[in-house]
Protein backbone atom coordinates (compact mmCIF):
# COMPACT_ATOMS: atom_id res chain seq x y z
CA UNK A 1 0.00 0.00 0.00
CA UNK A 2 1.14 3.56 -0.57
CA UNK A 3 2.49 5.59 2.33
CA UNK A 4 1.13 9.02 3.29
CA UNK A 5 4.01 10.85 1.62
CA UNK A 6 3.37 9.07 -1.70
CA UNK A 7 -0.36 9.73 -1.36
CA UNK A 8 0.34 13.45 -0.87
CA UNK A 9 2.71 13.48 -3.86
CA UNK A 10 0.17 11.69 -6.04
CA UNK A 11 -2.58 14.07 -4.93
CA UNK A 12 -0.43 17.07 -5.85
CA UNK A 13 0.56 15.51 -9.18
CA UNK A 14 -3.06 14.84 -10.12
CA UNK A 15 -4.28 18.25 -9.01
CA UNK A 16 -1.39 19.93 -10.81
CA UNK A 17 -2.52 18.24 -14.01
CA UNK A 18 -6.06 19.49 -13.47
CA UNK A 19 -7.40 16.06 -12.50
CA UNK A 20 -9.63 15.20 -9.58
CA UNK A 21 -8.01 12.89 -7.02
CA UNK A 22 -9.75 9.51 -6.87
CA UNK A 23 -8.75 6.18 -5.36
CA UNK A 24 -8.61 4.64 -8.83
CA UNK A 25 -6.33 7.35 -10.22
CA UNK A 26 -3.97 7.10 -7.25
CA UNK A 27 -3.89 3.30 -7.60
CA UNK A 28 -3.27 3.52 -11.35
CA UNK A 29 -0.34 5.89 -10.73
CA UNK A 30 1.12 3.39 -8.28
CA UNK A 31 0.70 0.53 -10.74
CA UNK A 32 2.45 2.50 -13.50
CA UNK A 33 5.31 3.35 -11.13
CA UNK A 34 5.83 -0.30 -10.30
CA UNK A 35 5.53 -1.52 -13.89
CA UNK A 36 6.60 0.79 -16.68
CA UNK A 37 5.14 -0.10 -20.09
CA UNK A 38 2.02 -1.61 -18.55
CA UNK A 39 -1.08 -2.47 -20.54
CA UNK A 40 -4.51 -1.53 -19.22
CA UNK A 41 -4.95 -5.22 -18.30
CA UNK A 42 -1.68 -5.16 -16.33
CA UNK A 43 -2.83 -2.08 -14.42
CA UNK A 44 -6.26 -3.57 -13.72
CA UNK A 45 -4.69 -6.80 -12.44
CA UNK A 46 -2.34 -4.78 -10.20
CA UNK A 47 -5.07 -2.73 -8.52
CA UNK A 48 -8.19 -4.89 -8.41
CA UNK A 49 -7.15 -6.61 -5.17
CA UNK A 50 -6.76 -3.28 -3.36
CA UNK A 51 -9.82 -1.73 -5.04
CA UNK A 52 -12.26 -4.59 -5.65
CA UNK A 53 -15.00 -2.20 -6.88
CA UNK A 54 -12.81 -0.84 -9.68
CA UNK A 55 -13.87 -1.65 -13.21
CA UNK A 56 -11.74 -2.09 -16.31
CA UNK A 57 -13.52 0.97 -17.72
CA UNK A 58 -12.33 3.06 -14.74
CA UNK A 59 -8.76 1.97 -15.48
CA UNK A 60 -9.14 2.90 -19.17
CA UNK A 61 -10.60 6.26 -18.17
CA UNK A 62 -7.75 7.00 -15.74
CA UNK A 63 -5.09 6.00 -18.29
CA UNK A 64 -6.74 8.13 -20.97
CA UNK A 65 -6.99 11.07 -18.58
CA UNK A 66 -3.30 10.69 -17.69
CA UNK A 67 -2.28 10.61 -21.35
CA UNK A 68 -4.46 13.65 -22.17
CA UNK A 69 -3.02 15.57 -19.21
CA UNK A 70 0.59 14.70 -20.10
CA UNK A 71 1.15 12.56 -16.98
CA UNK A 72 1.54 9.36 -18.99
CA UNK A 73 2.57 8.38 -22.47
CA UNK A 74 0.84 5.73 -24.55
CA UNK A 75 3.06 3.62 -26.77
CA UNK A 76 1.81 1.14 -29.33
CA UNK A 77 4.52 -1.16 -30.67
CA UNK A 78 3.31 -3.00 -33.77
CA UNK A 79 1.61 -6.26 -32.89
CA UNK A 80 1.38 -5.41 -29.17
CA UNK A 81 -1.43 -3.94 -27.10
CA UNK A 82 -1.17 -0.28 -26.14
CA UNK A 83 1.08 0.35 -23.16
CA UNK A 84 1.42 3.25 -20.77
CA UNK A 85 4.40 4.74 -18.98
CA UNK A 86 5.01 7.66 -16.66
CA UNK A 87 8.27 8.71 -18.31
CA UNK A 88 7.16 11.72 -20.36
CA UNK A 89 8.68 14.80 -21.89
CA UNK A 90 12.16 13.54 -22.69
CA UNK A 91 11.69 12.12 -26.21
CA UNK A 92 13.08 8.69 -25.36
CA UNK A 93 12.49 5.64 -27.52
CA UNK A 94 11.82 1.93 -26.97
CA UNK A 95 13.34 -1.45 -27.70
CA UNK A 96 11.03 -4.47 -27.98
CA UNK A 97 12.15 -8.10 -27.69
CA UNK A 98 10.82 -10.16 -30.58
CA UNK A 99 11.10 -13.25 -28.40
CA UNK A 100 9.21 -12.41 -25.20
CA UNK A 101 7.74 -8.96 -25.90
CA UNK A 102 9.71 -7.17 -23.18
CA UNK A 103 9.82 -3.38 -23.68
CA UNK A 104 12.62 -1.19 -22.35
CA UNK A 105 13.40 2.50 -22.66
CA UNK A 106 16.22 3.73 -24.91
CA UNK A 107 17.54 7.24 -24.42
CA UNK A 108 17.69 9.39 -27.53
CA UNK A 109 21.29 9.18 -28.73
CA UNK A 110 21.25 11.82 -31.47
CA UNK A 111 20.57 14.94 -29.44
CA UNK A 112 17.68 17.13 -28.36
CA UNK A 113 14.06 16.49 -29.32
CA UNK A 114 12.97 15.48 -31.85
CA UNK A 115 16.45 13.93 -32.40
CA UNK A 116 15.55 13.02 -35.98
CA UNK A 117 15.04 15.37 -38.88
CA UNK A 118 12.04 15.31 -41.20
CA UNK A 119 12.59 16.05 -44.85
CA UNK A 120 12.67 19.76 -45.63
CA UNK A 121 9.51 21.01 -47.26
CA UNK A 122 7.00 18.83 -45.39
CA UNK A 123 5.40 21.90 -43.87
CA UNK A 124 5.27 20.22 -40.47
CA UNK A 125 6.84 21.60 -37.33
CA UNK A 126 8.24 18.37 -35.86
CA UNK A 127 8.01 18.19 -32.06
CA UNK A 128 8.83 14.57 -31.26
CA UNK A 129 9.94 11.41 -32.99
CA UNK A 130 9.04 7.87 -32.00
CA UNK A 131 11.55 5.15 -32.72
CA UNK A 132 11.08 1.50 -31.89
CA UNK A 133 14.05 -0.82 -32.01
CA UNK A 134 13.33 -4.56 -32.33
CA UNK A 135 15.69 -7.30 -31.19
CA UNK A 136 16.31 -10.13 -28.75
CA UNK A 137 16.66 -9.32 -25.04
CA UNK A 138 19.53 -10.78 -22.99
CA UNK A 139 17.28 -13.35 -21.29
CA UNK A 140 15.89 -14.69 -24.58
CA UNK A 141 19.40 -14.79 -26.08
CA UNK A 142 20.68 -16.76 -23.08
CA UNK A 143 17.70 -19.12 -23.27
CA UNK A 144 18.20 -19.68 -27.01
CA UNK A 145 21.92 -20.36 -26.54
CA UNK A 146 21.18 -22.84 -23.75
CA UNK A 147 18.70 -24.69 -26.02
CA UNK A 148 21.18 -25.04 -28.90
CA UNK A 149 23.07 -28.32 -29.20
CA UNK A 150 26.73 -27.95 -28.21
CA UNK A 151 28.12 -28.70 -31.64
CA UNK A 152 26.07 -26.03 -33.41
CA UNK A 153 27.81 -23.02 -31.85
Amino acid sequence: MLDDRTDATDDALLRGAGLRVTATRVAVLGALRSRPHATADDVFDAIRGALPGTSMQSVYNALGDFADAGLARRIEPAGHPGMFELRVGDNHHHVVCTGCGRVDDVDCVVGAAPCLHAPVGSGFLIETAEVTFWGICPECRASNEADEPRGSR
